[in-house]
């Protein structure tokens, strides 16, 4: 047996190194738009690996092998015009050929404009294409595609990384993936769940295992619990993967109000009004099955962990959960994935290692002190469902001053209960403040008067994602004195700039930060675009979307990307969650799915969906008049810098195009 291993080590490596070998930087994928009443364009897209390209249509004798796209024929349709390239390429001067040639890099997209009288029909073809970096080329290659035109009800590519642009989302993932982390680590320090790890340990340290036995046991036992979080993010992620089910759960009233009581319920649970307590039978008859001893009684130990503690992990897990179903796929699996290593690791290190447990603080009056603080975050994070309620069914109850109101109380309230100026019920209070505590006391109370001036129109970039609109404060009605883009935008003072081209639709529901003018009416927004000869910004977003709030504070404040927004741009707001119900003559059919869009934000998110394949939020696509993208579409990105570049590029494409002459 060792002999069968010690061979298939390097039949492993040598597999992995000519895998190494082969280069192929580029993924394709296939889609269609319809245009018309029998009209549809193929769109095949290519996302190719930072530091290589594929070449343009268009290439130089003597050059490299252009991209070429190849449909085979068909009674069912007949081809309409030459493919084109709907990404401009960029043309530099290629050492390896020594000429001047045109070049796609990050990501190319290709149409090819097809007439059919047929419902339903495939399209069969073949893209032709040669990849290069620095280095090496890729011998060409050919695809083979088949395209099913006339489906409806299924969106293949909605979640496709590169329209979503991969490197945001994996910035994004990972920062998820820490935070989830931590929010295990919390987890840890709550009272039913920290004075469980002795038992854990005496679990694994009795009888008369060998240590070998015992570490075994020990990772079974640390693995199941991270198996049984992994699972339940696995079932969010199958559940939320279709089109249009985050949005429905992060922002309909039900589950918006249900997640506000639950939130309430743990917090008033928290306080010690009253405790939470599990079926006594599911517990007990899990308790059995580990009495029996054995590798399988490990895995019930970390299932009765999980269970155990659900009444004060409930709300953690709750909210990371909430969180996730609002963004990647991946989320929630990775979410869990996180929560359920850092919850493991301490019991499975200490079973390992039993002498450590003699080193580790005792369970006491500051297990409750936990609880209580928790109590007060979670009585906090409860206004944000209120506050999205608000916003998505414009009911105006919800100010940006009342829900600071709200948080500045807790928080000073939360602040003088660590310093022992509260007790509650069974609190033994500390005879003195330790400097751990005294740390905490002084974070508290740095971010209760961080909030302060917000109350007097002060932006709080830092927590822009969660509060409500600052339309809804009763200083956004004063008269802001107007400032130059390239200045400093003062706390009191917004942008203004040039007059519209006419009223724009919605204006008294909606709003464009900063003093910026734009429109709410995608048909409305690209009228404005042509009469006034500039591009048009699509800023797909939501009144519950946290990073379209973070984007607006952090990146739109900056003096640099405010003027170009303001000079250069008509920009089109397009809220995809508002319920707004419009009048029944404005009603539409989507072609996706063939269902009634009947509000505001159903149509803006058919429209996200149908023309760009995706609905994540936020969205930027710079168009021209027709609405057709002039560079590749923007997500969450906080780099100011690359902000600007993109901002500049579809600009530049615009200015070089003939409508921009």
């Amino acid at each position: 047996m060792p002999g069968k291993r010690i061979l298939v080590i390097p039949l492993i490596i040598m597999s992995l190194t000519l895998q190494a070998q082969i280069f192929d930087p580029v993924t394709w994928e296939f889609g269609y738009e319809k245009k018309g009443e029998g009209n549809y364009e193929l769109i095949i897209t290519a996302f190719i690996e930072k530091g290589s390209h594929i070449y343009s249509m268009d290439t130089p004798e003597g050059g490299p092998i252009p991209t070429s796209i190849t449909i085979e024929a068909s009674e069912n349709f007949k081809s309409d015009g030459e493919a084109y390239e709907a990404t401009v390429p960029q043309e530099v001067f290629d050492e390896a050929f020594g000429l001047t040639i045109k070049s796609h890099s990050n990501k190319a997209e290709f149409r090819k404009g097809i007439i059919s009288t047929s419902a339903s029909f495939t399209v069969d073809g073949i893209v032709s294409y040669m990849a290069c970096n620095n280095v090496t080329c890729s011998p060409p290659k050919d695809v083979d595609f088949s395209i099913r035109i006339g489906e409806t009800g299924n969106i293949p590519d909605l979640a496709s990384p590169g329209i979503t642009s991969s490197k945001p989302a994996r910035k994004g993932l990972l920062s998820f993936f820490l935070i989830s982390m931590l929010a295990g680590f919390a987890g840890i320090l709550t009272p039913c769940v920290f004075p469980m790890i002795p038992l854990t340990v005496a679990f694994f340290s009795q009888g008369s295992d060998t240590k070998a036995k015992s570490f075994l046991k020990a990772g079974i036992f640390g693995l199941s619990i991270i198996l049984i979080y992994s699972s339940l993010g696995i079932i969010v992620s199958l559940t939320s993967a279709g089109a249009g089910f985050a949005s429905a759960l992060s922002t309909h009233w039900i589950p918006n109000i249900i997640f506000f009581a639950l939130f309430v319920i743990f917090a008033v649970s928290f306080f010690g009004a009253f405790e939470i307590v599990l079926p006594s039978k599911w517990a007990t008859g899990l308790d059995s099955r580990v009495d029996r001893g054995g590798m399988l009684a490990a895995f019930f130990m970390g299932l009765t962990i999980v269970i155990v503690s659900f009444s004060c992990t409930g709300p953690i897990v709750g909210a990371l959960l909430v969180e996730a179903v609002s963004g990647d796929v991946l989320k929630p699996t990775i979410g869990m994935f996180g929560f359920g290593l850092a919850f493991a690791l301490p019991f499975t290190l200490f079973a390992v290692f039993p002498s450590i447990l003699g080193k580790m603080s005792k369970s006491g009056g500051w297990l409750n002190s936990v609880k209580v603080v928790l109590g007060f975050i979670m009585l906090a994070f409860s206004m944000k469902f209120l506050s999205t309620i608000d916003s998505v069914y414009n009911l105006g109850l919800i100010s940006r001053d009342l829900f600071l109101s709200v948080w500045i109380v807790l928080f000073t309230l939360m602040g003088l209960y660590l310093m022992g100026k509260i007790k509650l019920a069974h609190d033994s209070g500390p005879d003195h403040i330790g400097v751990f505590r005294l740390f905490i006391i002084i974070a508290v109370f740095t971010f209760v008067v961080y909030m302060i001036p917000g109350l007097f129109g002060a932006p709080l970039k830092g927590l822009s994602a969660f509060l409500p609109s600052q339309r809804s404060s009763w200083f956004s009605n004063r008269e802001k004195a107007p400032v130059n883009a390239a200045s400093s935008i003062p706390f009191f003072q917004e942008l203004k700039i040039s007059s519209q081209c006419f009223e724009p639709k919605y204006a008294d529901k909606f709003e464009m930060p900063f003093g910026l003018t734009g429109y709410f009416d995608y048909e409305q927004g690209l009228a404005c675009a042509k009469e006034q000869n500039k591009p048009a910004l699509l800023d797909f977003k939501g009144h519950a979307c946290a990073n379209c709030k973070l984007m607006e504070a952090k990146v739109w404040s900056d003096p640099e990307v405010l003027r170009r927004l303001r000079d250069n741009f008509v920009i089109i707001s397009l809220y995809v969650d508002d319920r707004t119900q419009l009048p029944e003559n404005e009603w539409i059919v989507s072609a996706i799915d063939g269902k009634q869009k009947k509000t505001i934000g159903k149509q803006n998110e058919d429209l996200e969906i149908t023309k760009f394949r995706t609905n994540s939020l936020p969205l930027y696509v710079i168009t021209d008049f027709e609405g057709n993208p002039l560079n590749e579409p923007m997500i969450t990105n906080l780099n100011i810098g690359e902000y600007k570049n993109w901002l500049d590029e579809g600009f530049r494409n615009f200015s070089e195009a003939s409508y921009g002459k």
